[in-house]
């Protein structure tokens, strides 16, 4: 999850599957598109989907899979450290009730131990 609005460094990429140029802020969220476009059940894929507002701040989904299927799954990135934080927790609740209630798979994406 990023704000709507980031002011840090991003790194950009063309990759298969996502409709538009991939805008990675974490090297997670980068190595993350990487492994979702080469997944082939998806037919396209979004990066940095606006989604849920908290507290009157609009943040973004990392990633929106459209599976061949017409499905739709939806993926954050969080650093494992992250995961215990309050804010983090609050967050991927909405972010989760956001996306189980338009109907779509919904899941966190951590890097390896």
């Amino acid at each position: 999850m990023q704000l709507k609005n980031v002011k840090v460094r991003c790194i950009k990429q063309s990759l298969p599957r996502f409709e538009d140029v991939v805008k990675t802020y974490s090297p997670l969220q980068q190595a993350a598109a990487k492994s979702l476009s080469d997944n082939s059940d998806f037919e396209s894929i979004a990066c940095n989907v606006e989604s849920i507002t908290v507290d009157g701040i609009t943040y973004t989904t990392d990633f929106v899979c459209k599976g061949k299927d017409g499905s739709l799954a939806a993926f954050e990135c969080v650093y494992r450290k992250h995961l215990t934080k309050p804010k983090t927790v609050k967050l991927l609740d909405a972010s989760q009730a956001f996306w189980l209630g338009r109907g779509a798979a919904w899941g966190i994406i951590v890097e390896k131990e």
